[in-house]
Order: structure tokens, then sequence, then C-alpha cells
């Protein structure tokens, strides 16, 4: 949809929800609510229920129920595609209604929220495709007396903790090819972006999929994420967020040695050598640090860029970052919007003034935006950094690049690898063999070639080292659901053992 085509408005009154178990809204009774405040406008836009510890066991049986009796498990891979594609096109139906609940809640710029919805619909619609894919194996090379099969079951109920940068979009990766698999959902979102996981459930419901197979309980991280992580009935562990908490995740999950994927931190490399086109260079590292007002797991928060053209290149960086629009996301024109916290805020500014104490050289920014309303961080440049810094590796979660120098082509891979995080890495070379060797060399679970955080459901997505483990997207998304099971069939009679 265009963008300009509609009217964008912080609502009157802030919109209520229930919470979703069992193919029906369940009403807060005497729990007590969440109000959501708009980060960029400051008035309360969503108010959410803080469910308990007893609603996390009801959701679980539910959830474990409905994947028992085979309600969904039991389909054929077409009427679970059937279903998927019917929700993508709820999806689509209500784009409006999803973006601006994405935006009011995040603080992300509207025309950005929208494009994260209808791609949230383009994943369901690919994964609807992998429902049918999804295979086995034969081995019929055991002999004539032996067939040997390898098939992937659905690994059962699947707990599913997203964080609030990504909400819809997120979701959208992991949601379609849990289901896609034939598993069942118990899904917690941030607790201050709800509002569009909860529609996700009334939209699947909509679509015909099976009551059971997909409940959202809201609340907070620390007491309904950690319940959920810990549940002895729940047989996978999908969480997105920061590497301390997927600790406490892992940690949580040996009670019953679910299996656990993660998607965690990252402190991502782009890479840029001198025979890059510059400006466009320059384009995609600005976009890299800018886009989600920086807080974006795969954005390019460390330039290592070839010291012969690093005093041309910081000064294109810096024009471009001059000209990134920051305001209000419901103003289409908007490029950044607001940071969604308080306390997120705080944290970017404590890092921009650590780094000025440091000794790193300010380029440009440094300072909040000065706003009405909300909180907004101006996009912030540091030069002259070295590794001791903490801005130079510690995950800073905003709209805050560090600038580091190489020689040579060795020192570039050394410096980009030079984290404990191995989410994301961009390239930015016009010579194929050096672009080649560079992303065979830097241990990153994603890496762009002259581009940056471009992505198609096709293509599988995780981190190496402490940025986490499994895959999500793809068709390895479907089958990090699975379990693999081997099953040989003796043909013809036994010889016997005992005579």
């Amino acid at each position: 949809m265009d963008v300009n085509s509609a009217v964008w408005t912080v609502p009157a009154r802030a919109r209520e929800f229930g919470f979703f178990v069992d193919g029906q809204w369940a009403e807060a009774g005497d729990r007590p609510m969440s109000e959501r405040k708009s980060p960029a406008h400051g008035v309360a836009v969503t108010r959410t229920v803080r469910c308990t510890k007893a609603d996390i066991d009801h959701a679980v049986r539910v959830a474990r129920t409905a994947f028992e009796d085979r309600r969904w498990s039991g389909l054929p891979g077409g009427e679970r595609a059937s279903v998927l594609l019917k929700a993508a096109a709820g999806i689509r139906a209500r784009v409006e209604e999803l973006a601006l609940l994405e935006s009011l809640e995040s603080g992300k710029p509207i025309g950005q929220a929208i494009g994260e919805i209808e791609g949230g619909a383009n994943i369901f619609e690919y994964a609807a495709g992998a429902a049918r894919a999804l295979h086995g194996d034969a081995f019929n090379n055991l002999g004539d007396n032996m067939l040997g099969l390898v098939t992937r079951e659905p690994i059962g109920v699947v707990g599913l903790i997203t964080p609030w940068n990504f909400p819809f979009f997120i979701l959208s990766e992991r949601v379609p090819f849990i289901l896609a698999a034939g598993c069942t959902i118990v899904s917690k979102p941030s607790e201050v972006t709800s509002a569009t996981t909860l529609l996700l459930a009334e939209i699947l419901s909509d679509a015909g999929l099976p009551a059971g197979v997909f409940n959202v309980v809201t609340g907070s991280g620390s007491e309904i994420g950690q319940a959920l992580a810990e549940h002895a009935d729940v047989d996978m562990i999908s969480f997105t967020g920061s590497t301390a908490v997927g600790r406490s995740v892992l940690l949580a999950s040996a009670g019953n040695f679910k299996k656990v994927g993660l998607e965690l931190g990252g402190k991502n490399p782009q890479v840029v050598f001198a025979d890059a086109n510059l400006d466009e260079a320059a384009d995609g590292v600005v976009f890299g640090i800018c886009f989600n007002a920086g807080q974006c797991c795969v954005g390019g928060s460390r330039l290592v860029v070839e010291k012969s053209i690093a005093a041309e290149f910081e000064a294109l960086v810096a024009a471009k970052m001059a000209r990134v629009r920051i305001g209000d996301p419901l103003d289409p024109n908007t490029q950044m919007g607001a940071i969604v916290t308080a306390a997120q805020n705080a944290t970017i500014l404590g890092y921009i003034e650590a780094g000025k104490r440091e000794g790193a050289r300010l380029v440009c920014g440094g300072e909040a935006y000065p706003s009405d309303a909300g909180q907004f961080v101006r996009p912030t440049v540091f030069a002259d950094v070295t590794r001791e810094m903490s801005i130079a590796s510690e995950e800073i979660f905003g709209p805050v690049l560090t600038i580091s120098t190489f020689e040579t082509f060795d020192e570039a891979m050394a410096i980009a690898n030079d984290t404990i995080y191995g989410l994301a890495a961009s390239i930015w070379t016009c010579n194929l063999d050096k672009a080649t060797d560079a992303f065979r060399r830097i241990r990153a679970g994603r890496v762009w070639v002259n581009t940056t955080i471009n992505n198609g459901p096709e293509l599988p997505l995780g981190g190496f080292k402490q940025s986490g483990t499994g895959r999500e997207a793809g068709i390895y998304g479907v089958e990090e659901y699975t379990e693999v099971k081997a099953t040989h069939i003796a043909l013809g009679r036994r010889e016997p053992w005992v005579s």
C-alpha cells in the first residue's frame, strides 16, 4: 500500500486487549493491566493483560492437547499450506491496522511498519510452500531384506518469545515455519509491543487454524517468559533478544532438556575496501546503523574502513547522517523514529557519554534529538575507536557507529572477527575475488556484499558464537522445529537367533 494514502493519527484512547488461548479471547478479569505509551508521543496507545504463571500452565496444556490429538500435526502439508495462505491474505487485509499499532507501540516510522507487515505476509506465503516441501529420505541400499526410512516429525509444543524491535516481522520469521512443521505454539511477545502478536492470533483463527494451535500470553519477560522457558511440558523454546537474557533462557531449558533456538545480540562489522563505490557504501552504512533507530540486531554498528580512504569516507558518512529525517513516526517522510523505552534511551546516551570519556573522537551527533514528546537520539559517529573502548565491543542497540581502520586484508578480517558475536556482516568492494575471500572468512550467520539488512524468507538466518544457535526461515526454518527419526523395516523371513 501507499503510505501516503492514509491519514495516520494517535488514537484518542488506548486500545485494550485480552489474551488468546484455545481459539478465543480471554478477558483480563481481575488480572492487572499494562499500559503502553507511544515512545514518540508520550500518550497511552494500548493496554494488555499481565498474565500469571497459571495462565502459562493453561496455555501449555491447551497446546499439548492440540498437538497430541493431531488436529494440526496430522493434517497433510497441503492443508496446512492452505491455512497459511489464508493467514497471509488476512494480514494483507489488515495492513493499516497492524502497521499503525506497530508504529505506535515501537516508535518506528509508519512506512517501515507497513513494509514489515507486508513482508510478514510474504513470509507466510513462502512457508506455505515449505509445508508441502518438507520430506524425509529413503535408504534403498541396505540389501534386499532391509529398507531404511528417515522421517521428520514436528517437535511438539514450542514456546516462542519475541522481542520489541521487530514485533511482527520477527514473529513472522518464526510462526509460519513452526506451523508448517506441524507444531503447536505458546507465544509470549514483549510486554511493550504485544498488540500485533495478539491480532495475528485472531487472523490465524479466522484463516482456519484449529483452536489451541497458536496461543498468546502477555506479560513480563522476567516472570512469564521465564516460566515458559522453564516449563516441563514445552518441547522447544525459541527466543530472540539479548545475549544476556538468551543465556538465562538456555539455563532454564535444562530442566527437561528442551531444544533451544536462539537469535541473540550482534556487534556487526561493515567492512569497506578502498575499491568500493564509496557513495553507495556510505549510504548503506548510514542505513545499516539508522534503520529502526539502530535498534536492530543485524545493524552494522562497526565501520571497518581501509585507511587510505578513511578520511574521505568519514566525511561522506557524516554528511549523509546529517540528512537523515528524524521525527514523528506517523509522518510518512520520517526515516528514523523514537527509541522504544526511556530505559533504552538512557542506555544509548550512556554509551555515547562513555565514548567521549574513553577518548573516541566524536564526528557527529552525540546527543538527544529535541522533541516535544517521546525520546529520540541523533545518529552518532565515533572515530579513532580502539578495541579497549566499551563502544567498540558492547552492543549498544542504538544509532551509534564506531570507526576503525585497516591497512591489509588480513587486518580487516581480524578486526571484523574481533567480537564475541557473529550475527551479521557487510562487505563493500567492487572486487569479486576479495568479496568472496572476505565472506568466507568472516564468522557470521548472515553476510551481505554491497548491500546490508537485505533478506528474504528463502535464506536462513541465525548466528555464530554468542549470537545464538539454530536457524530460522527457509526450509531450514521448518526443519529446525522437527525431530529426525530413523526407521528400519525388515523384509522377508527372519533368520533365527535362537536355534
